[in-house]
């Protein structure tokens, strides 16, 4: 069986049937032509397989599966969008799913800091941050900052921490976030969230799709 999380930027594989199996991360630009998989979750995922599940779906089913608590709150931040599913009592509470706040901001970090050639590893959690509420239209605060004299890094980290704070608000400001995504592996948005943060990495929808592939019961919207 395999399974696709057909992401913006970036598609995260799983072929379960391999010798050793582990998933892996392919530029979706890079996609080889006519690839098929069993089951897909992701906004190109309906191209690429006869079983799509919604990503909200795909979300609380991996959260079930990575997390084993009745109640918690989970957090996706990628490229283009934000998305939470909240659970209580082993139920689903509460989801919310934005594209216009978290415009882009996953691909406008990775952008800023190839463009600046920064490492994100050794950038410093900044004291101060900007209110970004769009990923795109936040980029203007970095600029002026520069202009102002403001270290590269600096500017760029106050930009990372405003998406963080910015995340945390529209999860309901929560105490404790499981955190999806590839922005999981980013210290200084992990860091600048004011609450305890739980990164899980970027194939929390893949265990999704496992369990809806165990469950038999493909989602068409």
């Amino acid at each position: 069986m395999k399974l696709g999380d057909f992401g913006t930027s970036y598609t995260k594989l799983f072929d379960l049937t391999g010798v050793a199996p582990e998933p892996t991360i392919v530029p979706t630009k890079d996609l080889p032509a006519g690839l098929q998989v069993d089951w897909a979750t992701g906004h190109n995922g309906k191209r690429y397989a006869g079983h799509y599940v919604n990503e909200l779906i795909a979300l609380a089913r991996g959260g079930e599966e990575l997390i084993g608590r009745p109640d918690f709150l989970l957090l996706d931040c990628g490229s283009r969008d934000i998305k939470f599913i909240r659970y209580a009592g082993g139920r689903v509470k509460d989801m919310g799913w934005n594209a216009e706040c978290g415009a882009s901001m996953g691909f406008t970090i990775e952008l800023l800091e190839r463009y600046y050639n920064l490492d994100r590893q050794r950038m410093q959690v900044p004291t101060q941050t900007f209110s970004v509420t769009c990923g795109v239209l936040g980029m203007s605060d970095i600029f002026d900052a520069v202009i102002a004299g403001v270290e590269v890094s600096e500017a760029v980290a106050r930009f990372v921490r405003g998406i963080a704070l910015n995340a945390h608000r529209f999860a309901g400001e929560p105490d404790l976030v499981y955190l999806s995504g590839g922005l999981c592996d980013h210290p200084v948005f992990v860091q600048s969230f004011p609450c305890e943060v739980v990164p899980l990495g970027r194939f929390v929808l893949l265990s999704g799709l496992m369990a809806s592939a165990r469950r038999q019961e493909p989602q068409t919207s």
